[in-house]
C-alpha cells in the first residue's frame, strides 16, 4: 500500500525508532504510543515529520480503555490504520518455576497478553473493513522452546504468539496478515549481541509490503 498509516506500540524503543524512521522514509504516517509522553517526543523531533504524518498517544498499553481511545484518535486523525508494529519490551527471569512470584507471572501477562489483546481488538476491525492490513509482534523463541528459569517470560511470549496466530486464522484471504518475529534479544548498542534493529526492520518492511501478501500466521526466526 502506498503511503500507509503505522501504528507503532512500545515506539521509544531501539527497534521501534529504527522502523518508523524506515516507514517514514517510505511516506508513511506514523501513530507511536508509549506510556511517556516525554520519550515520544523526542521520538517525534527525531523524525521531524510534518504534523499531518505524525501522531504521538501516551497510555497504558494494559488497559482496553486506553487502547480503544487510542484507535479512536487514529481513526479520527488519518482515516484508517495500516499496519500494527507490536513491540512492547518486558523481561522477568532467573528463577524456577517454585520461586517465581506470583506477579512475575501477572507482569508478564499485562505487559505481553493483554497489551497485545487491546491492541488486537481496538485496531484489526477496521483493517478487516478496509480489505487491507499487517499486524506484526516481535517475540521470542521461548515461546515455543522454554527455558529454565524463565516460565513466566515464556508463558507470557507462548500465549501472545497464540492470540497472534488465532488472528492470522481468523483474518485469512481478507487482504490483512498477522506473523511474528523471533529474536532473541535486540542489539541496540551495536555490541554483536542479539538482533540488530535493522535487520528487524528489514523483516517488518517485506512483511508489510504487497509482495509478502500470502505470508500469513508464521514465525520468523532472526536468530542464531
Amino acid at each position: 500500500m502506498n503511503k500507509p498509516v503505522v501504528v507503532i506500540f512500545g515506539a521509544t524503543g531501539a527497534a521501534a525508532r529504527n522502523a518508523a524512521k524506515a516507514f517514514a522514509a517510505q511516506d508513511a504516517s506514523l501513530a507511536l504510543l508509549s506510556s511517556s509522553q516525554v520519550k515520544l517526543d523526542a521520538v517525534a523531533a527525531e523524525l521531524a515529520l510534518p504534523t499531518e504524518r505524525i501522531l504521538t498517544i501516551a497510555g497504558d498499553l494494559r488497559s482496553r480503555d486506553d487502547m480503544h481511545a487510542a484507535a479512536e484518535q487514529v481513526f479520527a486523525k488519518f482515516g484508517r490504520a495500516d499496519i500494527l508494529l507490536h513491540l512492547v519490551g518486558g523481561w522477568t527471569g532467573g528463577k524456577k518455576l517454585a520461586e517465581i512470584l506470583a506477579e512475575d507471572l501477572e507482569a508478564m501477562i499485562s505487559q505481553h497478553i493483554w497489551t497485545t489483546f487491546h491492541v488486537l481488538q481496538a485496531f484489526t476491525p477496521g483493517m478487516l473493513k478496509n480489505g487491507w492490513g499487517r499486524v506484526l509482534i516481535v517475540s521470542s523463541p521461548l515461546a515455543v522452546h522454554p527455558a529454565a528459569g524463565m516460565g513466566a517470560y515464556s508463558a507470557g511470549k507462548a500465549a501472545e504468539e497464540a492470540l497472534l496466530l488465532t488472528l492470522a486464522q481468523e483474518v485469512k484471504d481478507s487482504g490483512v496478515t498477522a506473523n511474528i518475529i523471533q529474536v532473541k534479544s535486540i542489539d541496540a548498542a551495536g555490541q554483536g549481541k542479539g538482533t540488530p534493529p535493522d535487520e528487524i526492520t528489514a523483516a517488518m518492511l517485506y512483511l508489510c509490503s504487497e509482495a509478502a501478501a500470502r505470508i500469513n500466521g508464521a514465525r520468523l526466526p532472526l536468530y542464531q
